[in-house]
């Protein structure tokens, strides 16, 4: 078992490029879902602090050493931040994993990405520098004309508690990149690791005040962050009712705003797999992975009613299979859900879907060898109807619901019958059928024979309820760009669009 003596810094907001203790004073404690104890506390910010932090990112971008930065020049700041979270991966990993109940293999990747995240857009700051200045041709003699790509100004970036410093720095590494000076407002479930960001960012030299990091609660900090006059920009990851308030919020000010919202995705197997046993590990992995604490979780298995009884079984044995245990254990493949009202709202679902008619096939409550921790068997849900609760809405946990079907029409139909558009997989080894899936489904990812898979280089976002704009790849790094244009009249001659005075 890794070391669950590890520190917890007790730490304070980071603005402007030093720690400073919120202007209220108060802090929130932190919950080791694992134990349900007390184990440390975060500093709560309020709008007051929120004014501070967005005056330092205001100061940041109009001071050389942050605003007249090249990319190259931020590249190296990127790349020094990578460098040192992979010294310390091992610290940052234990310390995700009691903040937030990942297990420790997951937290552990979730740093190499981290790191990888950074290095990639590193890469793509780099390659800004050429791509700043664009010559554009306008078929014209006249004219000249190019288009500058500028950062966007101060952002800010709101993000969720499943992966609590990955999906930060999906934001975070992109917003550097493009020149921003960004405020991060991590959810006040996790924060451990944003915070430890700050020291590393304190700890390389990056420039006072490009990132600022505020915990607290949402409405106390991350509302005034929205709504704030001085602030460009809204990036946030999380739930749909939290979106629609920020989006409320931005729209007074005609502010834009990127959204990474919820999700109810589809995994559809057909009759023609290969292996029962390779599609049933993905389906496992689209649904378990992170506890079900996933936006993109195929929660919803749809399978071809020839296989579905053989596939079932497979399915209940490598279920059975998980290691559940403390997340610092070795081989632990399932932890706890992140907090007390986390597991109250996912154990709420199971019994909802039971007096609704359901079958609750395996799991459905506590591990009996647990006794403390915010546990939830691996739980499959059988004998679904489209008009049940746990079809349509999202639990974010553990639970993964079931539904066979004859035909491939059928199976699109019920593929989409969702107000969300995140992600949807096929499991199927006809690639023309592939295809059409690929066209059918109404979201932002696909997965072919897999579930889950996720890239710095590829979109990551969805539409209907799952919101609009894409985090990663290229597509990240737009987000917190201006595209402007400038045009300039080369000729010598009047333009003689009005009659000249001096020939009167």
């Amino acid at each position: 078992m890794a070391n669950r003596n590890v520190p917890i810094p007790r730490r304070q907001l980071y603005i402007g490029g030093e720690w400073r203790e919120p202007v209220k004073k108060n802090r929130i404690p932190i919950i080791n879902p694992a134990t349900e104890e007390i184990i440390g506390d975060i500093p709560a910010a309020t709008a007051e602090d929120v004014d501070i932090a967005v005056e330092a990112a205001r100061k940041a971008i109009g001071r050389d050493d942050w605003g007249s930065t090249t990319g190259a020049q931020r590249a190296k700041y990127l790349r020094a931040i990578a460098a040192k979270v992979l010294e310390k991966k091992s610290v940052l990993a234990t310390l995700e994993s009691l903040d937030s109940g990942k297990t420790l293999y997951e937290s552990a990747a979730d740093m190499d990405d981290v790191a990888g995240c950074f290095e990639y857009y590193a890469g793509l700051a780099e390659a800004l520098d050429s791509r700043r200045k664009t010559p554009v041709n306008l078929n014209s003699d006249s004219y000249k004309s190019y288009v500058l790509r500028e950062p966007l100004g101060v952002v800010g970036l709101i993000t969720p508690w499943n992966y609590p410093l990955l999906m930060a720095i999906w934001k975070v590494a992109p917003a550097l990149a493009a020149g921003c000076a960004a405020i991060l407002k991590p959810s006040e479930l996790a924060s451990i690791t944003c915070l430890e960001l700050g020291e590393i960012c304190r700890e390389i030299g990056l420039p006072s005040g490009a990132l600022n990091i505020l915990t607290g609660l949402g409405p106390e900090a991350g509302g005034p962050l929205a709504s704030h006059p001085h602030v460009d920009k809204i990036s946030f990851t999380g739930s749909g009712p939290t979106g629609s308030k920020i989006m409320t919020a931005a729209a007074q000010l005609v502010k834009p705003v990127s959204l990474e919202l919820g999700g109810k995705s589809p995994i559809v197997v057909f009759d023609d797999i290969d292996n029962l046993d390779i599609a049933a590990e993905w389906t496992l992995f689209g649904i378990f992975a992170n506890t079900g604490q996933v936006c993109s979780a195929t929660s919803r298995l749809i399978v071809q009613e020839n296989i579905a009884s053989a596939f079932m079984d497979r399915l209940l044995k490598w279920t059975k299979n998980i290691k559940i245990s403390d997340p610092l254990e070795e081989d632990c493949k399932l932890g706890p859900v992140v907090s007390a009202g986390q597991y109250e709202k996912v154990l709420k679902f199971i019994s909802n879907a039971k007096s609704e008619g359901a079958t609750i096939l395996c799991g459905g409550e506590r591990p009996q060898h647990l006794k403390k921790g915010y546990y939830v068997q691996p739980t499959i849900i059988t004998d679904v109807n489209t008009s049940m609760e746990i079809w349509k809405e999202e639990v974010f946990g553990p639970v993964l619901c079931v539904k066979t079907f004859k035909t491939e029409e059928e199976a699109i139909e019920l593929a989409n019958d969702t107000k969300y558009g995140l992600g949807a997989a096929v499991m199927s080894k006809d690639v023309k059928r592939c295809e059409r899936f690929t066209k059918a489904f109404q979201t932002g990812i696909i997965w072919i024979n897999c579930s889950q898979p996720t890239f710095n280089q590829l979109p990551w976002g969805g539409k209907k309820r799952s919101g609009f704009g894409r985090d990663l790849g290229e597509w990240g790094l737009e987000n917190f760009l201006n595209i402007k244009q400038v045009t300039e009249y080369t000729s010598a001659e009047p333009l003689a669009f009005y009659k000249s005075p001096s020939k009167n």
